[in-house]
Formats: structure tokens, C-alpha cells, sequence
């Protein structure tokens, strides 16, 4: 039995190529403890760019096949992942707050009401069953309501060793405003004071090492949100609409602000696209039709994905478990999984150095 070599091995894998970044596994670094036995039996590692990889599954049976194409009398594909660090710094020189994040992502919107929170707790949810390590920032100072969504509205951070320690919920690590205030009372804050509590929420909350940081920002292009967005180094932002023209239009304006700031827009995710009657399946396009694909073409940016309505986001978000681990088979959980994964393709493009407006090929 010829020996086979690592080198054969690796030439045959590089015919293998990450879909989104388009370039083989090899050049990408993403072959990791390869050992060639003297059976010629094989085993390596497939570091993935993200643990949310939609088609992590194909993948690594790419990546098998290839070694066995090379010779190998059995190939075991092993799976890790490595998120990497990638941050934009809005104002020059503006020092690292949040060492241990690797990717901290806004999801914004240009209007209240389009469910952002709602679609937040669920990407962070998506994320988190996929393998990653997720923290979910609510920087809405105003109207806090990650906490009810996630059942900790009755608890308090602690301190230890000088910094706040978020929240620890359904493996997700949270911290809000709505956890420090007494309840039912309101913030009356102008934009200093808010700049200083997101600053503390940043900086004095000991994050750890998180894979994503999702972070809630209140709703507008106003003093608040851009606030919010330029103080925190952000890794991207995704916008959140309904798809009335009303709701695009100004989510539109959403779109001009960041890019104003050149940040990184991952795309749009289009919630309450439309209803679906259980009972004869039936699509009724309550809000209109498209609205949010149409801000996606004409703004050239990536469209991650259609929410549906359904009683069941509404009722696990009231009862504090958001919809995709209350029922992970609905549909819109489902969706929610898919615009994650979008999402965390678009974050790989950028670590790559690649143009975040490549089509999603996945």
C-alpha cells in the first residue's frame, strides 16, 4: 500500500472552496491538526469562519470527500470555528472597549415598532444553538424590553471585582437599562447622559470573550441611536423593517446615517412580512409586499431574510423565551435561523477583506 502523503492530501482539498469567500480551505488557513496515519487513515479539523455556518453539514462532507479522492482509506472531519476579530472605529484613534467580543453587531432600525428587539433576541437565540458564544447589549435607554423577552425582569446585575456582570439567560450573556432602573419609572436623559450610560454598559460590564455582541439600539436616526453608533466600535449593523413603504423609506434613512459613519450595513431583515392562517395555510401580506427586498436592491445591500407573523412570537416573547427556543420548528424560527447565518456570512466576508457587498452564495 503506497503511503499517502499530507501533501497530497492538501492539494486535494484544494479543490474545495468556501462558498461566501470563494477562495479554498487551504489558502484560507481553515485545515487545521491534519495527521495522515500509516494506515493511510486521515483525520483533521475544519475551522469554519463562523459557528453559524448554514451549510456547515455540506461542508465537511466536502471536505471528506476530498480526502478520500486523495487516497485515504478513511477521513475524519472534525469541526471547530473561529469568529476573528474584526472591528470599525467610527472616530480615529478611538481605543478597544470590548476586548474579548469579536464581532459586536448593531441591529437598528429607522422607526419604533418593527419588532428590533424581538428580532435581536431571536438572532442571539439562532446564534447560541449553533455553538456561538452571544451577549445581547439593550441599548435602548428609552424603552428597554430585552428583559422581559429574555425572563430576567425581575433580577439585578452584580458586581464583581469592580465591573457589572451581565445577566446570564438561556447561555446568553445580557445587560439593559431596564435592569438597573426601578420599574415603571422613566429615563429623562439628553444625549450626554445617555452617551455615559452606554459608555458604562460597555466598558464597566465585564463581557468576557463573546463571539457576537448584539446590541439593541433605540429605534430613529436620532440624537440616541447615533449616539449609541458612534461610541461603540461596531463590526457591522443590520436593519430591521416591516415591509410597508412607509416603515422602508425611513429605514432607508437608517441606511444613510451608518453610512455616513461607514459602517458596515450587513443587510435588512424584513419582520412581519406576513401571516400565515394555521389552518389552511393561506399568505396574507397584511403590511404590503416587499418592502424590505426593495430597500435591499435599491441601497445594494444584502438581504438576510423574511419574518412571518405568528401568535406564537408574540406569546413567547410576553412569557420571556424567545420564539426560536420556544418552538425551534415554526417557521419563523426557522427564518430567524437563516437571516443568523446570513448575517454571520456577511461578518466572515468582511474579516476576509472582502467587499460586504458580495452576493450571499449560501
Amino acid at each position: 500500500m503506497e503511503k499517502l502523503s499530507s501533501e497530497a492530501v492538501l492539494e486535494a482539498l484544494k479543490s474545495v472552496k468556501d462558498p461566501e469567500l470563494g477562495r479554498d480551505v487551504v489558502s484560507l488557513n481553515m485545515i487545521k491538526d491534519l495527521k495522515v496515519n500509516p494506515d493511510n487513515t486521515v483525520s483533521l479539523t475544519l475551522e469554519l469562519t463562523t459557528p453559524a455556518c448554514p451549510i456547515k453539514g455540506e461542508f465537511q462532507n466536502a471536505v471528506r470527500q476530498a480526502v478520500l479522492n486523495a487516497g485515504a482509506k478513511e477521513a475524519v472531519v472534525n469541526l471547530s470555528s473561529n469568529t476573528g476579530k474584526r472591528s470599525f472605529f467610527p472616530i480615529a484613534g478611538q481605543e478597544e472597549i470590548i476586548p474579548g467580543v469579536k464581532n459586536s453587531v448593531a441591529v437598528a432600525s429607522g422607526k419604533g415598532g418593527v419588532g428590533k428587539s424581538t428580532v435581536t433576541a431571536n438572532l442571539a437565540m439562532a446564534l447560541i444553538q449553533e455553538g456561538a458564544k452571544v451577549g445581547i447589549l439593550d441599548a435602548d435607554i428609552y424603552g428597554p424590553t430585552i428583559p422581559l423577552m429574555m425572563n430576567i425582569s425581575e433580577q439585578a446585575p452584580q458586581v464583581f471585582n469592580g465591573k457589572l456582570s451581565p445577566l446570564l439567560q438561556y447561555d446568553c450573556k445580557v445587560m439593559s437599562m431596564g435592569l438597573i432602573l426601578p420599574k415603571g419609572e422613566a429615563v429623562v436623559w439628553r444625549g450626554p447622559m445617555v452617551a455615559k450610560m452606554v459608555h458604562e454598559f460597555v466598558s464597566a460590564v465585564d463581557w468576557g470573550n463573546l463571539d457576537y455582541l448584539l446590541i439593541d439600539l433605540p429605534p430613529g436616526t436620532g440624537d440616541a441611536a447615533l449616539t449609541v453608533a458612534q461610541l461603540i466600535p461596531l463590526s457591522g449593523v443590520v436593519i430591521v423593517t416591516t415591509p410597508q413603504e412607509a416603515a422602508t423609506r425611513i429605514a432607508t434613512k437608517a441606511i444613510s446615517m451608518f453610512g455616513k459613519l461607514k459602517t458596515p450595513i450587513l443587510g435588512i431583515i424584513e419582520n412581519m412580512s406576513y401571516y400565515e392562517c394555521p389552518s389552511c395555510h393561506h399568505q396574507e401580506e397584511i403590511f404590503g409586499k416587499g418592502g424590505g427586498e426593495m430597500a435591499s436592491q435599491e441601497n445594494k445591500i444584502p438581504f438576510l431574510g423574511k419574518i412571518p407573523l405568528h401568535p406564537l412570537i408574540r406569546e413567547s416573547g410576553d412569557e420571556g423565551k424567545p420564539v426560536v427556543i420556544f418552538d425551534p420548528s415554526l417557521a419563523a424560527s426557522r427564518a430567524f435561523k437563516e437571516a443568523a447565518g446570513k448575517m454571520a456570512g456577511r461578518l466572515s466576508v468582511l474579516k476576509a477583506g472582502l467587499s460586504v457587498q458580495t452576493p450571499l452564495t449560501v
